[in-house]
């Protein structure tokens, strides 16, 4: 039996991944919100323990700990649990300071403990399909990619009981591309083997009227080791409806772009190279239509799965993660992946601060030297 530890409420969204894994058991939960820590454990059910203080929660028997605290609690915490014996789970960004990232990196080299960051977007069933479809060459390759995450989050700057929330600070307190990785991630998964390594951020400058730092719309432009473009737009003052998951790829046998809005469908089209079609006759088909490439296991999926948040995503992010418990083995989304995300991130801010002057991303790997451990302008 796995035993797992919550910290935070939001780490709820995992909760129907966990309940519909075999030998798995939500073991203790910890919150501030006494409230809410009552309601959630409420939710849970079965014998969880509830906690106020963190460190209490990782001197029980858990053996791994789903961190969903405020991002700036992130890399603290999973450093206490990594010390603690326990491996874990992270929910985005991975830090707040790119000396927190080195930081993180070292505690999991340190320990051999396991570390997942849990960018559920990516296990969006659709990033899925494209992914196999860009495995078996269907788009040819792939050079360019965008990804926008515009997410309103006006509502959030106060809590329930009028205090100030940490995102006005930690968030929206500060300027450049703060949220990347709900962009970055999937759009990674269509470049295997890429990382990146240089960023350059503009933005239209802060037109919201509640004083914060936040720029109303920041774009971030990512290159990679050999080249490739890609694309990162965070807006979260704009006024305007959700749309937190618009993703487009280009390659050189064809094209993706995911829906634009709620009524929309996800699009591909195709270079006719049988018939020798000119590129001006190129024609949208749905996604739909290529569903075989779908990975079985979302072919497969329960509906107790399906429901788990995030069309089944939020399963399959927790039952990898189990899976990498069970064998002991870091997961795709490790550490190093983890950190060169939100990277992109933080260096954003100065980057935007600084006229658009591109940033170099560090190349985060298992035993970085110290003198690569340092951010330059």
């Amino acid at each position: 039996m796995i035993k797992i530890g919550i910290a935070g409420t939001r780490g709820l969204s995992t909760l129907m991944g966990l309940k519909n894994i075999e030998d798995v058991e939500i073991a203790a939960m910890c919150d501030l919100d006494e409230q809410h820590l009552k309601d959630s454990a409420e939710r849970i059910g079965g014998n969880v323990k509830t906690y106020r203080v963190f460190d209490d929660m990782l001197e029980s028997d858990i053996d791994a700990v789903i961190i969903s605290t405020p991002m700036q609690c992130h890399v603290p915490q999973a450093i206490a649990a990594m010390e603690a014996g326990k491996h874990v789970m992270c929910e985005v960004t991975a830090g707040v300071t790119m000396d927190e990232l080195f930081w993180l990196c070292e505690t999991v080299e340190k320990y051999n403990k396991i570390y997942m960051y849990a960018e559920n977007y990516i296990y969006d069933p659709r990033v899925q399909q494209v992914r196999k479809m860009v495995e078996a060459g269907l788009f040819g390759e792939t050079y360019y990619a965008e990804g926008m995450y515009l997410h309103n989050i006006g509502n959030l700057f106060t809590y329930p009981n009028g205090k100030t929330s940490w995102r006005s600070y930690w968030q929206c307190g500060i300027r450049g591309n703060f949220y990347p990785t709900h962009s970055i991630g999937p759009v990674m998964q269509w470049f295997p083997g890429e990382r990146i390594t240089e960023v350059s951020t503009f933005s239209p400058g802060v037109y919201n009227t509640l004083g914060l730092k936040q720029d109303s719309g920041t774009t971030s432009m990512c290159r990679t080791a050999t080249g490739k473009l890609l694309n990162i737009r965070v807006d979260c003052m704009s006024p305007r409806p959700h749309n937190m998951d618009y993703y487009h790829l280009q390659g050189t046998k064809g094209c993706f772009n995911s829906k634009a809005h709620g009524d929309d469908i996800n699009r591909v089209s195709f270079i006719d190279e049988e018939n020798d079609s000119p590129l001006h006759n190129m024609k949208w088909q749905k996604l739909e239509d290529y569903d075989m490439y779908l990975p079985d296991r979302y072919k497969n999926a329960t509906e107790e799965q399906k429901q788990a948040g995030h069309n089944g995503g939020d399963f399959f992010i927790v039952d990898d993660f189990i899976t990498a418990l069970r064998t002991n083995t870091q997961p795709e989304l490790n550490v190093y992946k983890a950190c060169e995300w939100t990277a992109v991130g933080l260096l954003s801010s100065l980057s935007v601060t600084n006229g658009g002057r591109t940033m170099q991303v560090p190349d985060f790997r298992k035993n970085m030297p110290l003198d690569e451990k340092k951010i330059t302008l």
